[in-house]
């Protein structure tokens, strides 16, 4: 970046800023123009979508039977980016036509269903970094190229990806609306989430979805053998469930832990910490109505965990509480989408105790 490196504040901490696998592809592709052209930059400028100019190391510069190539090493910035390190490449040579051509190679996925964001078989790459490649090329020249995005690395990273489950194979995804990672990025989180359940109806209808926040949800979706497609919510259950319901599927079933759906219970859809935590309020609030005692409620006044909370439950006889919680979950959530009559389902587990049925 022109000015230094870029930082955010994000939960009070100061995060650097990265660049996307976009702009890497695009910076790469105008280096390798540049190199065919008979220039041998070190370092290549482009402009992103979000109004800040990036300036990119380039490497590997090579001219080979034809093709001119060079690679730009992906920088996510303190996001915890699976793409972090690794080589995005472009390889170009000239058309007559005066078009440029942009496909994917070695490492870039390929899309293997319908409703993402190009046809069937093409590569991962996404309108923006196809546009930004394009732009940033005419920068240099009004020829015509073929263009080759790579990475070495791609097809083994994309196992620490999403893209299996959102239909794309083979490699990672060329990405970014605004050519600059922030870090921490809730909007990217969702977006993932999304696309999941795009993929899950896709596949498995529109009969029922499972939300889970977490791998442990997920095994204990498979071992109840409930029908649907899961997608990893994390803590986001109020866009979740509202996306779900408006893409049009019959009914949800939500599995969670006591410690996330207390909040749940009492209508908090974003689960995080930062956001709020009420869970032994959860607890107190549903104890009162079912008559306890200021000493029971003054014991989960004083637990540190949800865990601790549920076991004085059940110590003291309120087991009920467990399903009263789940109820309250069922009845926040149809209130939130504005349905009563919608189909929802949610089962709570504890770590200790596995699952209330």
């Amino acid at each position: 970046m022109n000015d230094g490196e870029m930082y955010v504040i994000k939960e009070g901490k100061r995060l650097r800023c990265g660049y996307t696998t976009g702009s890497c592809a695009a910076g790469a592709a105008k280096g390798a123009v540049q190199l065919l052209e008979g220039k041998k930059p070190s370092f290549v400028e482009i402009d992103t979508p979000a109004g800040i100019r990036l300036k990119l190391e380039l490497k590997n510069l090579k001219i080979e039977s034809g093709w001119a190539s060079c690679c730009i090493v992906k920088d996510g910035g303190d996001d915890p980016d699976a793409t972090d390190g690794i080589d995005i490449c472009a390889k170009v040579r000239k058309r007559k036509d005066g078009k440029v051509v942009i496909d994917g190679g070695e490492g870039i996925g390929r899309i293997k269903r319908k409703g993402l964001f190009g046809e069937i078989g093409s590569a991962a790459i996404n309108p923006v970094p196809r546009k930004m490649i394009k732009k940033e090329i005419r920068k240099v020249s009004d020829s015509g190229y073929d263009v080759v995005i790579y990475a070495p690395m791609g097809r083994e990273i994309a196992k620490k990806t999403y893209n299996k489950n959102i239909g794309v194979e083979d490699g990672i995804s060329i990405i970014g609306t605004k050519g600059i990672v922030y870090p921490m990025s809730e909007e990217a989180l969702i977006k993932t989430i999304y696309l999941e359940a795009d993929a899950v109806m896709e596949r498995e209808g529109r009969d029922n979805i499972i939300l889970v926040p977490g791998n442990y949800g997920e095994k204990i979706a498979d071992s109840l053998k409930l029908k649907g497609g899961k997608v990893k919510i994390s803590n986001y259950i109020g866009d979740s469930i509202l996306y779900m319901y408006n893409k049009g599927f019959k009914s949800m079933t939500l599995i969670g832990h006591i410690g996330k759906f207390a909040k749940l219970s009492i209508g908090v859809f974003n689960t995080h910490s930062k956001v709020c935590d009420g869970r032994m309020e959860a607890f107190i609030y549903y104890l009162a109505l079912r008559g306890a005692n200021m000493k029971v409620m003054e014991k989960i006044s004083n637990a540190i965990t949800a865990e601790e909370a549920l076991n004085i439950c059940l110590e003291e006889g309120y087991e009920e509480v467990i399903y009263d919680m789940e109820r309250g979950c069922e009845e926040r959530i149809k209130k939130y989408l504005k349905d009563e009559d919608y189909d929802v389902e949610v089962i709570i587990y504890s770590m200790e105790r596995g699952v209330f049925i």
